[in-house]
């Protein structure tokens, strides 16, 4: 779950974490998008390897909690 509140924080058109950076680095909103789209993909293959393989994710709950 946190893993897609993160990249909604920062992909448009509800980016509040993409605004902020915008903001404070005064860049425009079109060249943010150019840079994040590789951190992007990334987020989104993570997202899919814990989708297909849920070992990944609950492997600490199950060795703590049996």
């Amino acid at each position: 779950m946190m893993t897609l509140v993160c990249m909604g924080g920062m992909t448009p058109p509800v980016g509040v974490t993409m605004y902020t950076v915008c903001s404070i680095l005064k860049c425009p909103v079109d060249e943010y998008v150019k840079g994040i789209v590789p951190f992007l993909i990334a987020v989104l293959i993570v997202l899919i390897l814990m989708i297909v393989f849920p070992q990944i994710v609950l492997f600490l709950p199950n060795l703590i909690f049996g």
